[in-house]
Parts: C-alpha cells; sequence; structure tokens
C-alpha cells in the first residue's frame, strides 16, 4: 500500500477542517508530481546553467501533513461502496466503535524542559522558533505508522516533545546540541515526519526533557556544480521543493518515494530511502556524494572526491543512522538531466515467478527501465498496484496474473529505444502488453496509497506494510515466508506483495497486509510483525529494504549484524554523541 520511506500512511476522513496552525513552521509547497505523459518536456534552462550567487528557497510555502494521518486533510476520502462491501464480506471488517479524537482532546504530558533550559536552546534559534505549544507538539509526536496513527486516532499524546526547535543554520544546531548534552535533553531530529518504523519515538528515561529539531527552515538550493553535476542543498527541503529548484536549472534527483510529497532530503539520507524510479535513478543512498553532519562532539564534513580508497567511507556511517549520530545539515548530491519524455506502460505476466524472472533478466541483462515493478496475484487483482483507480472506483481488476509497470525516462528518443528493447525482452519471456494505460493509472496515482490507508483504518480495518530485500535465489523463499508467517498470526489476512526495486544480484519484496482489527489492533499488529519479522531473519532476507530500522526493528537488526556489530554501533554512537541525546532508543540495539 505504499513504497519508500515508501509506507502507507493514513488521514483520518473526519479532519478534513484540519489546517496549518500559527504555532507550526510553515514548511514549502508540493508541487505537482512529475508529469508521466510521453512527451513532458524539461524545463527550458539549461543544465549548466550556473546557481545564483545566494541560495535559493522554495518559492512557495504551506501547512504540515494531517496530524492523525497522512498528508493534505482536503485530499482525504471516504471508501466507496464495493470496498466497504469486500471489507465486510471477505474480512469481517467492522467499523470501530469509538471515533478518532480531535487535535485539541490528545492527552499531553506535562513539558518536563527545565525553563531555563527551553531559554537558553530560544536564545540560539530566536522566539519565534522555539514552539512549545500544545499543537505543535502534537504534530511532531511520533511517525506515520499504523500504530503510530492508532496511538493518536486514541487521544494517546504520551511521546510527545517538550518544545520544537526550529534551527537556520549548522552552527544553530552545534549550539543547540552543545546545550542539549550539556543538560542530558533529548533530540529528536525531525523532517516530514514519515517514520513507519518508530524512528521519531525516542526513550525519555535517564534525560531531562526531549526537544524535535525542525529542519524546516533549512531549506535552501545552495549551489549547482553543473561541471561535475553536483548539486548541494540543506535537509530540510522537501522532495517537490527541491525538484522545483533544480527544475529551474533543467536537473533532477530523480527520487520518488511514495513519501516525495511530504519527505525531506535529510530523512531520505539518514533513512537510506529509496524511490519508485530507483531502477533508473539508483537509491537516495548512491546520489549521496558529500555531507555536512553536526554532533555533539563537533563537525563531520564528508566527501572529497566521487569514490576514494582513503579509508572507510565514513559517509556510509551516517546514511542510514536515523538521528542517531549526528544531524545532517547539508547534502552534495549527484544531480541527472530532468527527461524531456516519460513513458509508463502495463504488461501483464501469467504468475508472480514468471513475473519474477522476467524483471530478474532486465535488472541482469538490461535495458533495464527507469521504474519497473511487479506486482504479485492478490495486489494485481484487488487493483492496489493502481490505488489511486481502486480508491475512485472500489472495483477489483480483471484479469488474472500479475501486473508488470514498466517506465522509461530521457529524451524522447532514450525512451522509446530502450522502450522497444525491453518489451521485445518481455514479449520473449511471456509478458502481454496492456498499453500505456495501466502506466499512466499508477503515475496517477503513485502517491495515494497513504490516502487509501486512512480510509481502511477509520472503516476498522488494520492496515500496515512491511518490506524485506533479498537474492534473486533466495526470494520465491523469503516470499512464502513472510506471508506464511503473517497468516499464521493473523488468520485470514488479505497479504499482497510487489517487488518495486531491483538490482541485479536480488530485489525487495514489498507486503502489504489488510486485516480485520481486534479488540486490541496494538497487540494484534505487534504480534503479527514480530512473526513476520523472525521469518525474514530465518530466511536470510534484510529486515529492511528502505524504511529504516527505528525502535521497531531494533531486535530483528541486532540479528541481523550479530553481537560484534552491535558492539561496533555502540563505539561509533559513544564516540559521537556520549551523552546519548540524540534519537535515544532508535537505531542501536
Amino acid at each position: 500500500m505504499a513504497d519508500t520511506a515508501d509506507m502507507a500512511d493514513t488521514a483520518d476522513t473526519a479532519d478534513t477542517a484540519d489546517t496549518a496552525a500559527p504555532d507550526i513552521p510553515a514548511t514549502p509547497d508540493t508541487p505537482t508530481a512529475p508529469d508521466s505523459s510521453v512527451n513532458a518536456a524539461a524545463p527550458d534552462t539549461p543544465a549548466d546553467t550556473a546557481a545564483p550567487d545566494t541560495p535559493a528557497g522554495p518559492a512557495t510555502a504551506a501547512g504540515p501533513m494531517l496530524w492523525s494521518g497522512w498528508g493534505d486533510p482536503a485530499r482525504a476520502a471516504g471508501l466507496p461502496g464495493p470496498v466497504r462491501t469486500l471489507l465486510q464480506d471477505i474480512l469481517g471488517v467492522r467499523a470501530p466503535g469509538t471515533p478518532a479524537v480531535g487535535l485539541d482532546e490528545v492527552r499531553l504530558p506535562a513539558p518536563a524542559l527545565p525553563a531555563g533550559v527551553l531559554a537558553a536552546l530560544e536564545s540560539v534559534v530566536g522566539a519565534g522558533n522555539a514552539r512549545s505549544g500544545d499543537e505543535a507538539r502534537v504534530r511532531h509526536t511520533r511517525g506515520k505508522s499504523t500504530p503510530d496513527l492508532m496511538r493518536m486516532r486514541a487521544g494517546d499524546g504520551s511521546d510527545a516533545p517538550d518544545a520544537v526547535l526550529l534551527p537556520g543554520s549548522h552552527d544553530e544546531v552545534l549550539e543547540l546540541l552543545r546545550i542539549c548534552a550539556a543538560h542530558r535533553v533529548a533530540v529528536v531530529p525531525f523532517g516530514g515526519g514519515t517514520s513507519v518504523v518508530g524512528g521519531l519515538t525516542p526513550a525519555r528515561e535517564g534525560h531531562a526533557g526531549v526537544v524535535a529539531l525542525d529542519l524546516a527552515r533549512m531549506n535552501r538550493l545552495v549551489s549547482v556544480d553543473a561541471e561535475s553535476m553536483v548539486a548541494e542543498l540543506e535537509p530540510g527541503l522537501r522532495g517537490p521543493q527541491a525538484e522545483e529548484l533544480l527544475a529551474a536549472h533543467g536537473l533532477t534527483l530523480g527520487h520518488f518515494p511514495q513519501s516525495f510529497e511530504y519527505a525531506t532530503l535529510g530523512g531520505f539520507a539518514a533513512a537510506r530511502s529509496s524511490g519508485q524510479a530507483s531502477a533508473g535513478y539508483g537509491r537516495f543512498d548512491d546520489m549521496v556524494v558529500g555531507m555536512t553532519v553536526a554532533t555533539p562532539r563537533g563537525t563531520l564534513d564528508l566527501g572529497r572526491a566521487p569514490k576514494s580508497a582513503a579509508g572507510p567511507d565514513l559517509r556510509q556511517v551516517v546514511l542510514g543512522s536515523e538521528g542517531a549520530f549526528g544531524v545532517i545539515t547539508s547534502l552534495r548530491l549527484r544531480v541527472r538531466r530532468a527527461p524531456q519524455a516519460r513513458i509508463y506502460e502495463g504488461w501483464r505476466f501469467g504468475s508472480f515467478s514468471a513475473g519474477t524472472a522476467a524483471l530478474r533478466r532486465l535488472a541482469q541483462d538490461g535495458p533495464l527501465p527507469t521504474v519497473l515493478r511487479l506486482s504479485d496475484e492478490t495486489e494485481t487483482m484487488v487493483g492496489l498496484a493502481k490505488p489511486g483507480e481502486l480508491a475512485e472506483s472500489g472495483g477489483l481488476s480483471s484479469g488474472a496474473g500479475c501486473l508488470v509497470i514498466a517506465g522509461y525516462e530521457g529524451t524522447p528518443e532514450e525512451a522509446a529505444e530502450r522502450r522497444d528493447r525491453a518489451a521485445a525482452v518481455l514479449t520473449g519471456l511471456g509478458g502481454t502488453c496492456l498499453g500505456t494505460g495501466p502506466g499512466d493509472s499508477w503515475a496517477h496515482g503513485r502517491y495515494s496509497a497513504p490516502y487509501l490507508r486512512d480510509s481502511l483504518l477509520a472503516a476498522g480495518a488494520t492496515v500496515e506494510t512491511l518490506e524485506t530485500a533479498g537474492f534473486w535465489s533466495g526470494l520465491p523463499r523469503l516470499y512464502d515466508a513472510v506471508r506464511l508467517a503473517l497468516h499464521g498470526a493473523l488468520g485470514s489476512p488479505l497479504v499482497m506483495c510487489h517487488i518495486s526495486h531491483v538490482y541485479g544480484t536480488g530485489a525487495s519484496l514489498y507486503f502489504t497486509v489488510v486485516t480485520a482489527q481486534s479488540g486490541d489492533p496494538l497487540a494484534q499488529w505487534e504480534a503479527a510483525k514480530r512473526s513476520a519479522s523472525e521469518a525474514i531473519i530465518a530466511a536470510g532476507g534484510t529486515i529492511s529494504h528502505h524504511h529504516g530500522v527505528g525502535r521497531d526493528h531494533r531486535d530483528a537488526y541486532a540479528a541481523e549484524i550479530g553481537e560484534l556489530g552491535v558492539e561496533i554501533l555502540r563505539g561509533i554512537k559513544e564516540r559521537l554523541d556520549p551523552e546519548g541525546i540524540l534519537n535515544p532508543g532508535v537505531l542501536i540495539p
């Protein structure tokens, strides 16, 4: 139901009046998603145009996400009748007996941060950039996993920070970390708030208070090195803002996870995000050539060249560290020329195994599309491969088999040539071309699935996602093991899966689970997630391909890296953050 920091995250359909309040920072607008038309022209500005001498900020600003769900409240929608009927008849889903609470009904703990410490922090960022009102605290509580949203909908704000700080520069971040370390105040770096693995839920024990460090003010395009095709950007930029600023130079990152509209560049790096066009543009960590990081011990400035043999690459220590080792304050990213053409089309294969073999062939021998994804039989039947269409119609997809979406970007000639070569391979392996209709439908609804999850939660269903990755030879076993574990834990859930990130050696598996809520839905999902995580490790998969570790995956992560690996992580943590103030309880087993 979601894909990236890709997760289907929910919005309460009752909260359509939930609008941006003055107690929260204005964050940049979310421009329209990339055009999926065959000849979507890139901006006329050539890619070798120099960036302006003064760093550029986004042109527009907008309010934050719905506090109890996902995205823009105006885009929330109820479920179509056929979907409600399907849920009731097949899964036994019934409407919850207690409606979701309003924002002003959320129960918050009394702020624990000493007044003198708050005043010192406020002196660094300015009075208007230190927020301790209830709304700011609620909007910076937890992330967007299903358990996170269930707790918020029930009015549980027990994990709220005591205050929200909005620094405007690297030096301000350094000074805030210095003060917090001196007073043992926990710091949670906050980007878009889209974590789905408990990455924004710190452990309060042993700390004098907790602050959220919201990087929304650090939202500029600092420079463009057109010759090297490298751009320096600040971490608080949301995905659409970064694309808007780069488009003025005829450039793109090409990073479009399902969280694209709200997640930030800093979050992409901290969680090793992978976008829907990863086959063509790579994962986000592939794009990072340099970064500046603020730690309680000082500054790390990493990345002097594209590649280096000068010892271990410390960039890799920070990438995926989820705010536990430091705060990323600047990113130097590889960019590409914005495509002039985008072509997305659908293919049908008779089975998931046949479709998987076709994806493997393209990944290993080429030509590799920019976007390449395969839905299994259940996801194809339900129509979740095209969530926008499902949300509008509620109908099941016609026809048997599995749907493949293949997308091609570049110049018109390049896109057409790769499309023709890939079509020959897919046809030769038994695929049937369905034309551009399914591809355009997927592109139109590529960011819609989180809104659908909101509606399903409101209807009384437990809806959650989990993901993993493995080598091609082990993928069938991994797929079967996770499905078996989920069915064993939940009885008769609806379990869907897709492959959306492929490599020469393997691929990711992304599962969406829908089941009727039990009397204790949080315990229900906790048991299912534990069973699935154990199955992933036993079957040789990684506990996460792109969602990260957070709190939810710590135990499985420890099993994955072993006792010595855990000791290495703890050693890095102790050296960079000796007081343990950075996102305590997250990542480090």
